[in-house]
């Protein structure tokens, strides 16, 4: 069994959480490209109209995103922990994984074969948005267990102890996705659907480079095709909710947002904040990567009692996430207008106002989200689940829909824009007892 981890020393730690981190902030970097890229090519192909489009349905995307990454992490957490034991019910986590995945994405693909359109209406849009987001948001629906699938694949790559390759697929299937939203949106002139078609392929091409290692002989274990274990799927869950936390807060904040906004401001103020939130996703974006990162050196660590390099990770993680949320916020600052500017095609004066404002005051709280992102990874790989859930639920639905609801009636779009950083505030509060608690 291929087990690459437990032959390093403990004095090649730092090593070992820069390789790690480094890769799977790449992989997590590409996944925000091709959203920016999105938000880039149907700002120019569809403006304000197709942006808002895309931020309402984001949330469902977010979703089933959610719902791979806990499948994923959770089963490949659980699968390292057992490896590191040297218990043979590691083998049982991926096929597992697998058809659960096929299993929920059956509802997803009704959905987007029967009501696509009741689907952008629901989520707020009127005639014209309803119109120009259908054709999006039935394709990427009718793929939703690819989405699922390529989380799963590439948490379990990056698990065996093959980081390199699960950043090159990520990467790979970004960039397939750039080109082809440019290709189908201009040159094919297929608009919305083009975009949408670009991104649910994507994940495709990520599956098959991952199985480059899940289908070698050297893969660090044995696929068992068993028949589907719900107790392996509330397991693997237990350990992974903060991914699905950490996936599904976007998406329930872009929910909460943009009713809200819709009141506030109207579809520009939508518009403005889809891309506040897909500015942020990059920043998002770099603490999932260190959080996911850790996670494998964690689980392997724990499930060999070793708690002193377990203790160095948290450290490195923790200080590594400090610095790059100060980096964050100055640049944000400092580059809100012309971040801003590069998806305001129109040049619409309202929309600029409210984006460059959002932007500066909304990134504040990321001084508390990289800390959160890391701390609840690290306490479900770590088997501490009880904080892990009762952080994550408070960071993704308790705490972001209340300070939205109380901000926005006291200041209005001020209050919306800081409704982020109260309720990373009260999480990181939350967080950080549990980490005293279980040093």
């Amino acid at each position: 069994m291929n087990q690459p981890l437990q032959k390093k020393s403990q004095s090649s730690v730092r090593g070992l959480f820069v390789r790690y981190t480094a890769q799977n902030i790449l992989g997590m970097l590409g996944i925000s490209a091709y959203v920016l890229a999105d938000t880039f090519f149907i700002s120019r192909a569809e403006g304000t109209a197709g942006i808002t489009a895309l931020n309402l349905v984001l949330p469902i995307y977010s979703l089933i995103f959610a719902i791979g990454a806990m499948l994923g992490v959770g089963s490949a957490t659980r699968f390292a922990i057992h490896r590191a034991r040297g218990e043979q019910e590691a083998d049982s986590y991926l096929g597992n994984a697998l058809v659960t995945a096929l299993v929920v994405g059956i509802p997803f693909i009704l959905i987007g074969l029967w009501v696509p359109d009741q689907v952008v209406a629901f989520l707020g849009g009127n005639g014209e948005i309803v119109a120009v987001g259908t054709s999006y948001t039935r394709i990427f629906l009718l793929f939703a267990p690819a989405f699922m699938w390529n989380y799963i694949c590439n948490a379990f790559v990056r698990n065996d102890g093959n980081p390199s390759l699960a950043m090159a697929a990520t990467l790979c299937s970004s960039l397939f996705n750039i080109v082809m939203d440019y290709v189908l949106m201009f040159p094919l002139d297929m608009g919305m659907a083009g975009a949408a078609l670009a991104t649910a392929i994507s994940p495709i091409v990520g599956i098959l480079i991952c199985c480059v290692h899940l289908l070698s002989p050297k893969r660090g274990f044995r696929i068992h095709w068993n028949r589907l274990s719900v107790k392996r799927v509330l397991l693997a869950c237990q350990l992974g909710v903060s991914a699905f936390v950490g996936e599904i807060a976007s998406g329930v904040t872009t929910v909460v947002f943009n009713f809200l906004i819709l009141r506030l401001a109207g579809n520009v103020g939508v518009a403005a904040y889809g891309v506040v939130a897909n500015i942020a996703i990059v920043s998002t974006a770099i603490f999932s990567g260190i959080s996911q990162g850790t996670q494998p050196l964690f689980s392997e660590f724990y499930g060999k009692n070793d708690q002193a390099v377990v203790r160095q990770l948290r450290n490195l993680a923790m200080g590594t996430a400090f610095v790059v949320a100060v980096c964050v916020l100055g640049l944000a600052v400092c580059l809100a207008e012309p971040a801003v500017s590069v998806f305001n095609s129109a040049g619409d004066l309202q929309m600029t106002a409210y984006g460059v404002t959002g932007m500066r005051l909304y990134f504040i709280g990321y001084l508390f989200a990289g800390f959160n992102v890391v701390g609840t990874g690290y306490l479900s790989a770590t088997e501490v689940a009880g904080w892990a859930f009762v952080a994550s639920i408070l960071r993704g639905f308790v705490a972001i829909v209340a300070s939205a609801f109380v901000m926005s009636w006291l200041f209005g779009m001020t209050g919306i824009w800081l409704a982020f950083t109260v309720a990373e505030g009260v999480t990181f509060a939350v967080i950080a007892v549990a980490i005293k608690q279980h040093r």
